[in-house]
Formats: structure tokens, sequence, C-alpha cells
């Protein structure tokens, strides 16, 4: 497909009543796993992507984000989208900004937030959060394709706010032109269900450990389900208890049942 029948394909998938899981590789061979797995879409992590280059969540480039995309763009043949963190900048044409860049290397969606990476002042204020979206919205829908722009409130991440205020934000941005709305750890099932309930645009969930089942979230509204970087994280964790496994007793258990490397040149070679 080209960008522009990603694009298509994308925007449809949020148009139906259905959920779907939109999972989160961190590199190119993550990325042909997941494709191979028959998922109809992906989406980065920046968490993940931080990781991979030995750093904390956050502390990832403007250029390394893209760079990353872009990798995962060219190594399947889906609609690909992207956590663009903050936009990599505080004003509104610094979301701007990236969105336009985001579109010209393949990507057909991707999301800001209104955390400024500042743990003295975690959260944008609200008119200049409201404008940051309203102008990646605007850049976004200027494009020649649909580009899925999906405006996070990231206030129960840092504990700013109550779910009211959390609303009030969803709700400007869905005014402010955003395609999806994307509230990170909302508490309950409860409070899924009321932020669907109060907005019009589709809802993505980001899951990735215990709470509510793929059944229940489709049954409170949920239209998206994303993984944040805990796939990455289930990779990491195997790592780490192969490592210790080997120190403790010399064994190598963890090596039963994993892929082969005539599997895994097999998937990476699309053959």
């Amino acid at each position: 497909m080209d960008q522009a029948a990603k694009a298509q394909a994308f925007k449809a998938l949020h148009e139906r009543k259905k959920l779907f899981v939109i999972p989160n590789p961190w590199d190119g061979a993550s990325a042909k796993m997941l494709a191979s797995q028959g998922f109809a879409a992906l989406t980065t992590t920046s968490a993940g992507l931080a990781f991979v280059l030995g750093k904390p969540d956050g502390g990832v480039t403007r250029e390394q984000s893209l760079w990353n995309a872009k990798l995962i763009v060219d190594s399947v043949d889906l609609p690909v989208a992207a956590d663009l963190e903050n936009g990599f900048g505080h004003t509104p044409e610094d979301a701007a900004k990236t969105i336009r860049q985001a579109a010209e290397i393949g990507l057909v969606g991707g999301s800001i937030e209104d955390a400024t990476n500042d743990p003295t002042k975690p959260i944008y204020d609200f008119d200049l959060a409201v404008e940051r979206v309203a102008a990646a919205a605007e850049a976004a829908h200027a494009l020649s394709f649909p580009f899925t722009f999906v405006a996070r409130a990231e206030g129960f991440l840092w504990g700013q706010g109550d779910l009211d205020q959390i609303i009030r934000r969803l709700q400007a941005f869905e005014k402010a032109g955003a395609d999806v709305l994307f509230a990170p750890g909302l508490p309950s099932i409860e409070a899924i269900r009321t932020v669907v309930q109060s907005v019009g645009k589709p809802v993505n969930v980001v899951r990735g450990g215990p709470g509510p089942s793929l059944a229940e979230l489709e049954a409170a509204g949920v239209r998206r389900v994303s993984l944040g970087g805990s796939l990455s994280r289930v990779a990491y964790t195997a790592l780490k208890k192969a490592g210790e496994e080997l120190l403790a007793t010399g064994t190598f258990g963890f090596a039963e049942g994993i892929l082969s490397t005539a599997a895994l040149n097999k998937l990476m070679s699309g053959s």
C-alpha cells in the first residue's frame, strides 16, 4: 500500500464500532513479528525506543523518534502511527512541525501529549495545551491524506487533576480538531466508560498490565487499545531472567522453546 492507502485504512479502523488493538514495536524486527501475527496497524513506543538507546523514557529527540518510526514504516506494509511525545518542543508551532515531519517519513498518524517533560511543571496550562492541539490538528488536516491525530491528556500519569479536569481537556482537544482522544492512567473501567461517554471522538486506552479485558473495554465503548512500552518490557524481562539463570545456576533453561535463527531469518526476509 502507498501512504494514502495506508492512511485511509487506518482511518477506517477508527470508524468501525469494533475495538482494535494497535501494538507498539520498538524496532524493525518487532514490527515484522507483529505484522506477521495479523495486526492491522502499528504504532511506535517512545519508551521502547528510549530503552533501545540506553536512555530512560522521555530522553528521545525528535530526530531519534522519526528515525525509529521510519525504520518501522519501511519494515512493514501496514499503517504505522507514532508516539510523538509532546511534539519535541513547547510551542504550538513545535507540535505542528512534528506532525508535518511525521507525515514526510511515511507515518499516517501520531499522538501529541500535554506533558511538558519538566517535573517541576509537568502539564501545560490549559490554554496552551489547547493551542498546541489546534496547531497539530491543523497541520494534520492540511495534508493530502487523512493523518489521524491523537491528543493525549497526561494528568493522571503526573498526579495532576481529577477526572473532571481530564475530561475538560479531552473535550477541548476534540473541539480543537483531534481525531482520537487518549488519557493514559485512567484508574478504572468506570472512569474509562465516563470518558468515552463524555466525548464524541474515538478513545484510545493503553494496556500492558492487570486490568480490564479487551471485551470489557469494548463494552465500555473503547475503540482502540495500544500497549505502550509493555511488549519491549516483556523482551527485557526475558533477557533479565536468562542472565539471572546463567549467573545463578549455569544452566540454559531459558533457551527452551525459543525461536530458531532460521525461523527469524525467514520472518525478516518475508519468505
